[in-house]
């Protein structure tokens, strides 16, 4: 302790960091300390010099040219089979099944110069060579068992057939991971079937036609009647089945491998006696060139030369002419073009894998297809063949390649997003080349992947965020030691006092040594910088002095804010005379998050599933990070709370999986179907694939198109056309029972019969087949009648109605449905209608029928009446299909009744009055009479005062007596009046008065005896003459 008036000096400071790391020539490392003064000494005593209180030392005397080891970066992590790892683990969040060493490269470098030997570099200083790490879990490629072989043909091979085959598939359904064993390039197989028999070989042998053997019509017509001997009638050949050798075999053999039997029959004429008779025809003429005309003729023979009807060429022509057969035909073009069809070529005799040989003919070039049809001069459709070998016109086309989705590498790490405690860090990619034309898509918007994407300005880029953990306190402020407390007064030194004294403040990395140099000072926590300039007291000569304040004591954790904490200084110079000294000991109270805080621990969310390096899917780790909170949010070192001992519950890290991407498989195509039509321009072969697997996450996504079309060559179609019926004919009268018929022609035309948009045009009977068996199938002639003046009759059939299922509730229990037809009846002369036929209704069953509804519709009502009809769910009203009991009234009925005098019902369903009366309602709501609107007659009159006089119950008793009496015939309820009928009485009884009053005056008195002799009177008696 120093003696009062003592010159007072502070402790020394710690050693400032060294000036420079090593020694040269003209440098040096030095380092200082110093002390300053904390009292002034009394009048006869001094404090040492400025100089005294500072000192200097050298430091890093060692020379500046120097020899250093440089490593490089670790390898990557080799399999060492001299360290053994039990079991599986994690390492950096990765499945690790084996151990591992990295391996680096450390070279001795001169500083300034390069690598030189090692002895050159401390030995002590080498950094390792080697290190252990942990190889993630190997994984094999695991594909599926083969699929089961695709059918074999069971019948057997034509003779110029193609061998069939039978593959198998597998699918992979994990990719090798981490050098594990590779996927089999065999993933498809196919082989030959089994060799089949050759069908045999059967054909039909037709025989030479017989002599014509005539029909008679009985037979045609299936009546009994007298044989012709002339007309028409039928030829008969023989067909027979042989074997290639020509050998007669069975009928069913052919049957079965040559198709339908050829005609039997044919039919044939013989001459009448009457009949027109001719030559055979002569060879047509020689044609003179394409386009022209050959001719033929005949004759007529024996005795039809001499009849008249038989020399009509308009019904006989003896000349025909036809055009010439031409060998120049034109092929048109018909249709569009079909799709781009990639030939198939594929290399006899290997097994690729199925993946390869989809892809490998997924683009590239190919032909498409265009149906061409074949024209004779006569624009008439012909056989294909002579136009072109195949009947379609080929053009090359190229089917663009699917194009994948390709990104730019993994940008390195980004730093870690907080400076203290758990946050992210970022890479990310940038997108190369966009998907085109079905190739895989970039990745997406998907938390299984670890990917965020942004899309500005046309710049679209993948970024990956993983969790990191800030290291926290890895930054410090670092202060020098106070200056002089410098006091601010004028007096004469030396001064005393309270002043001001200041440190410069520098933010370091901790740890840094003694040559630590001063980072940006945004780095360094701003909440706890230190003051940079305090107060200070400098004591006077003859003043107590005090050592500087200790530091606080600790409050207790978790903090209490009952208890104190305090700091203590002590007297260095006691002072002159009896003055006091400052306190020596302080205390405040602990406050929360003010001078003591709580520590709790945070976990963050659970991170994305992590995978190894280089891996794009498989098993990986998800973890998440802990965080130490202090009580006043602020996160700090994990190593707080673990001093603390607080407890950990959480789990940090869980197993997971991202899904592996697979590309769509497709199967291949199948082989082209028969023509949908045998003829004309709508036949199209089809061919298909299916999808054996759909794509996965970022796979290759499945082609749209999984069928293709191409046309068919275009082939003239013969059918058989039917006419018209004619019109019905009665032999020798005008009307009665008679016959019609209709013709048969075969045509050739486009398409689909009769929708041909182009002309048919009549062709030979033998290129539509068999005649006889078309006439036998249709009816030719049929009975009809003309009906004679007065007679019923029926009409033609009707249309035949839509095709209709019997349903209930919308739903049909049935797969046939129900055609209708009708005939009507046409009465011309209504004494004969109970002689006309009933109508006449057919039906027959019909497929693709439809479930109709029926609803009952209503007019609007007029006069009570309106009108009701059932109508179909198509908008068709019917006669029928509605239920008859939930059928609405027509007429409107009021209840009770309308029996009241000049009442009716109206159509609110209420009784009301007439016009020109009004009603009179009772106390329950109905009309109880009708009573005559005063004035109704007269348009002048008041009616507001008539209605008031006549305003029932509201007359005096006089007036109801008079009003008994007065001249109305009718009561108020419509009734009539009893004086009515006393009045009728009493006029009746005066007129038999007054005819007996006359009877009795006008009566002839009697006359005497010679007068004459009365006439005796005249007796009239009608006899039935007109005249009378």
């Amino acid at each position: 302790m120093a003696c009062p008036g003592d010159c007072v000096l502070s402790s020394w400071s710690d050693w400032s960091s060294c000036s420079h790391s090593c020694s040269s020539k003209n440098s040096e490392g030095r380092q200082s300390r110093t002390r300053t003064v904390l009292g002034l000494p009394g009048e006869d005593k001094t404090c040492p010099a400025a100089t005294a209180l500072e000192e200097w030392r050298t430091c890093n005397d060692h020379p500046c040219v120097i020899f250093y080891w440089e490593a490089s970066s670790w390898g990557p992590c080799i399999e060492d089979s001299s360290m053994n790892v039990n079991g599986t683990g994690y390492w950096n969040g990765t499945d690790t099944c084996a151990a591992g060493v990295q391996i680096r490269k450390v070279v001795c470098m001169k500083m300034g110069v390069g690598p030189v030997v090692p002895k050159r570099c401390p030995d002590s200083a080498r950094p390792d060579t080697f290190r252990p790490c942990l190889l993630p879990c190997k994984k094999d490629c695991i594909v599926t068992l083969f699929s089961e072989w695709t059918a074999c043909p069971n019948i057997c091979l034509p003779g110029n057939g193609s061998v069939h085959t039978q593959s198998r598939y597998r699918i992979i359904i994990q990719l090798p991971v981490n050098g594990g064993q590779e996927c089999p390039d065999t993933l498809y197989e196919e082989r030959e079937c089994e060799a089949l028999s050759v069908c045999p070989t059967y054909r039909w042998k037709t025989h030479q036609w017989h002599p014509c053997t005539l029909v008679p019509d009985s037979v045609q017509q299936g009546m009994t009647g007298a044989t012709e001997s002339c007309g028409k009638g039928l030829e008969m050949r023989g067909v027979s089945c042989v074997d290639e050798y020509d050998e007669v075999a069975a009928v069913s053999e052919c049957l079965r491998w040559a198709g339908p039997m050829p005609s039997r029959f044919r039919s044939c004429w013989v001459p009448c006696r009457d009949d027109c008779t001719f030559s055979a025809w002569s060879k047509f003429t020689e044609c003179t060139g394409c386009g022209s005309q050959r001719t033929r003729k005949r004759t007529l023979t024996g005795r039809s030369r001499k009849q008249e009807r038989c020399q009509k060429e308009d019904l006989y022509p003896l000349v025909e002419s036809e055009p010439c057969p031409c060998d120049e035909f034109v092929s048109r073009p018909y249709g569009n073009w079909s799709a781009c069809i990639l030939s198939e070529t594929p290399e006899q005799g290997s097994l690729q894998g199925w993946r390869g040989r989809r892809e490998e003919r997924a683009c590239g070039q190919g032909l498409r297809y265009r149906a061409v049809a074949c024209l004779d001069q006569q624009n008439q459709l012909v056989n294909p063949d002579l136009c072109s070998e195949t009947g379609l016109a080929e053009d090359v086309c190229h089917m663009p390649c699917p194009l994948d989705c390709k990104l730019s590498d993994w940008s390195a790490w980004s730093t870690c997003s907080t400076p203290c405690g758990s946050g992210l860090k970022i890479r990310s990619k940038w997108l190369r080349e966009k998907p085109f034309n079905g190739g895989r898509p970039c990745p997406k918007l998907d938390l299984k992947n670890q990917a965020q994407f942004t899309m500005t300005f046309c710049t679209y880029r993948v970024y990956e965020a993983v969790p990191c953990q800030g290291e926290c306190g890895q930054y410090e402020w670092v202060t020098d030691p106070w200056s002089v407390c410098t006091i601010n007064t004028v007096d004469k030194l030396p001064a005393c006092g309270e002043g001001v004294q200041s440190h410069k403040i520098r933010c370091v990395r901790r740890g840094g040594g003694d040559q630590v140099s001063s980072v940006n000072v945004t780095l360094c926590d701003q909440d706890e910088i230190p003051p940079q300039a305090q107060t200070c007291t400098l004591p006077c000569p003859n003043e107590c002095v005090m050592s500087q304040w200790s530091q606080w004591s600790t409050c207790p954790r978790p903090c209490d804010e009952s208890v104190v904490r305090m700091r203590t200084r002590y007297m260095v110079r006691p002072p002159v005379d009896d003055r006091g000294c400052p306190e020596s000991n302080q205390t405040e109270t602990c406050i929360l998050n003010t001078t003591c805080f709580n520590y709790y621990y945070n976990v963050s969310n659970w991170s994305t599933c992590q995978l190894s390096e280089h891996a794009i899917c498989g098993q990986g780790t998800r973890t998440r990070l802990l965080d130490c909170i202090r009580s006043d949010g602020k996160i700090v070192d994990l190593s707080v709370c673990e001093e603390l001992g607080l407890p950990q519950p959480w789990r940090l890290a869980m197993n997971c999986a991202v899904h592996c991407p697979f590309n769509c498989i497709l199967s291949d195509w199948s082989s082209w179907t028969e023509c949908s039509h045998t003829c004309g321009s709508k036949g199209v072969m089809t061919r298909s694939r299916t999808v054996l697997q759909q794509a996965h996450e970022e796979g290759r996504p499945c082609a749209s198109q999984l069928s293709q079309t191409k046309p068919c060559p275009i082939s003239p179609c013969y059918t058989w056309l039917l006419s018209d019926w004619s019109p019905c004919r009665v032999e020798g009268a005008d009307c009665g029972e008679g016959r019609r018929e209709r013709n048969l022609t075969c045509v050739v035309h486009w398409t689909d019969w009769p929708d041909s948009p182009q002309p048919h045009k009549a062709v030979e009977d033998e290129k539509c087949g068999d005649r006889v068996r078309k006439e036998s199938e249709q009816e030719l002639l049929q009975p009809c009648s003309v009906p004679c003046p007065g007679d019923c009759h029926l009409t033609d059939w009707s249309l035949w109605s839509s095709c209709q299922l019997t349903c209930l509730e919308g739903r049909s229990f049935e797969m046939v449905g129900r055609q209708a037809r009708s005939r009507a009846v046409v009465v011309q002369v209504l004494e004969n209608q109970d002689s006309c036929p009933p109508q006449v209704f057919e039906t027959h069953p019909c497929k693709g029928g439809k479930c109709h509804s029926y609803e009952w519709r209503t007019s609007a009502w007029n006069e009570n009446e309106r009108s009701v009809w059932c109508q179909r769910s198509d908008g068709v009203n019917v006669t029928g299909g509605c239920f008859p009991q939930n059928r609405p009234t027509t007429v409107r009925h009021c209840h009770p009744p309308c029996t009241k005098p000049f009442s009716h019902c109206k159509q609110r369903g209420v009784c009301g009055c007439e016009r020109g009366y009004t009603e009179v309602m009772n106390t329950h709501g109905f009309l109880d009479y009708c009573t005559k609107t005063p004035g109704a007659d007269n348009k002048k009159a008041d009616v507001k005062t008539s209605s008031g006089r006549l305003k029932p119950g509201g007359t005096t008793q006089i007036q109801d007596f008079f009003g008994e009496w007065s001249l109305q015939p009718l009561g108020p309820d419509g009734r009539i009046k009893l004086w009515v009928y006393g009045l009728t009485a009493g006029g009746f009884i005066l007129i038999l008065f007054l005819i007996a009053v006359a009877f009795l005056f006008c009566k002839p008195t009697k006359q005497s005896k010679s007068t004459s002799p009365p006439q005796k009177p005249l007796t009239l008696a009608y006899d039935g003459d007109v005249d009378m």
